[in-house]
């Protein structure tokens, strides 16, 4: 198996990105990680997810922790379920070529997610950028997708929109633009987002806050007594 191309990018890093792009940097750049409650809470969300075969019916197929990419948007990652509405079933080691499912109603990517429906549209990316990749993958046009959120058991339905999928390429565009220079965005640190981080301690964004302050009025001191 060939290795993905530099500009190749995880499904993970678009959602990264909105939520915040100095944790997208980090993570993506730096490599660096740390886990939290809610980070290991996610995490045993999608293993219970992922477990158990995949299922075959006359009527279609559930797909597990399906290994996804894209060439033309250069994405790569792992779709939790994939649900596959009528279909004739084929090899996912067919020719990139031919469609997996030559006859199939429809394909649809479920994510789980552990918390709620958010006020941002991190997860709505996230969710378009696997539908975008199912897309190119199984030939086939992919209009819903679902997104399973476990603070409220439910599923909600995602249109994949016209304007989702141009937010979602645009946020590739970034995401791409932010690796090739390697630049880390710095710290604004915003309650509501940084202290449900792992990477709070990391990222210190309080403490470069502080500084930016220090600097601020060093400067103003500076330019008042020229």
């Amino acid at each position: 198996m060939h290795p993905p191309p530099a500009d190749t990018i995880p499904l993970s890093a678009l959602q990264h990105f909105l939520y915040c792009p100095r944790q997208c940097a980090l993570i993506h750049n730096e490599r660096a990680w740390a886990e939290n409650r809610f980070t290991a809470e996610g995490q045993l969300l999608h293993k219970k997810a992922n477990e158990g075969p995949d299922e075959h019916r006359a009527s279609g197929s559930i797909l597990r922790h399906l290994h996804v990419s894209s060439e033309i948007h250069h994405l790569t990652g792992i779709c939790d379920i994939v649900e596959v509405s009528g279909g004739d079933l084929r090899s996912p080691s067919a020719s990139p070529e031919t469609p997996i499912f030559k006859s199939a109603h429809s394909v649809t990517p479920v994510e789980y997610k552990r918390g709620k429906p958010k006020s941002h549209r991190a997860d709505e990316v996230q969710l378009c950028a696997q539908a975008l990749c199912l897309e190119e993958m199984f030939a086939i046009s992919i209009e819903t997708a679902l997104i399973f959120y476990g603070k409220t058991r439910r599923r909600t339905e995602i249109p994949i929109t016209a304007d989702l999928r141009a937010l979602t390429l645009a946020t590739i565009a970034a995401v791409q633009e932010m690796k090739r220079t390697g630049i880390t965005p710095t710290a604004e640190y915003e309650a509501r987002k940084c202290d449900a981080c792992s990477l709070i301690d990391l990222c210190q964004p309080k403490a470069l806050r502080l500084k930016r302050g220090a600097n601020a009025w060093f400067q103003a001191r500076l330019q008042a007594t020229t």
